[in-house]
């Protein structure tokens, strides 16, 4: 079970975190959510390696491979879709199985029949499934998420979530996503830390009651867990 433990981050004056403990199950996903600033981002890049706590530990990363899932899709503007999917594949596999991998990928993306084209050839939704692709190709035992369905039209959205949970249940990466969105991250998560303003504390660690294939946008049950959140912790 990796784990934050003891976390301590300023920059200059400003303290982020002052002893921040959080633990995230293997095979699991993990939501964040907090208010704007408070340092849901700047947690995950701890969490990933990406920057350096002031003082604590990292435990349980050890050798573990990790993926990036952003707003952004980071993309290589001068790669065709196929070979921004190779690049992120280890040189160690042929490379007829990373054709295969890709082609294989891609078409449960829906993105068979576009392997030549670029970037900018392509729709923002589009972009975004070959991110989500381009993720999950590389087979992480940890997968990180900043907020990867922000910046999408409603019906692109639901698009996006129903084809991550499919590709998810497929590999069962563990995943640590930071989001601002109660009804999203209860849809997804298995477990859920609400932090509070810097230095950000834990207002919340709620373990989902409901089961991953019961999490649907019709569920009542949810909805009412949603409000509950809402009015308890977000609207303080």
């Amino acid at each position: 079970m990796p784990e934050l433990v003891n976390i301590h981050k300023s920059f200059g004056e400003l303290n982020i975190f002052s002893g921040l403990d959080m633990s995230f199950k293997e095979g699991s996903i993990t939501s964040i959510l907090g208010p704007s600033g408070c340092g849901k981002t700047t947690l995950l890049k701890i969490a990933a390696g990406l920057l350096k706590p002031d003082r604590g530990e990292i435990v349980g990363m050890e050798n573990k491979r990790a993926g990036f899932l952003f707003q952004e899709t980071r993309l290589l503007p001068w790669k065709n879709t196929i070979d921004n999917l190779q690049f992120v594949l280890p040189d160690t596999l042929d490379k007829k199985e990373r054709l295969r991998l890709c082609l294989d990928i891609m078409e449960k993306v829906g993105l068979k029949g576009y392997e030549k084209l670029y970037p900018a050839q392509l729709s923002g939704g589009m972009n975004q499934r070959l991110a989500m692709a381009r993720a999950f190709i590389v087979k992480s035992d940890i997968l990180f998420m900043d907020e990867p369905f922000q910046s999408l039209d409603l019906k692109i959205r639901a698009q996006m979530i129903s084809m991550f949970k499919k590709l998810w249940l497929s590999t069962k990466p563990a995943i640590l996503m930071v989001t601002h969105d109660v009804h999203e991250a209860l849809l997804l998560s298995d477990k859920i830390y609400i932090l509070s303003d810097k230095p950000a504390g834990i207002l919340l660690e709620l373990d989902n009651p409901m089961p991953f294939s019961s999490r649907t946008v019709k569920n009542q049950d949810l909805y009412r867990l949603e409000q509950e959140i809402i009015n308890k912790y977000i609207l303080l």
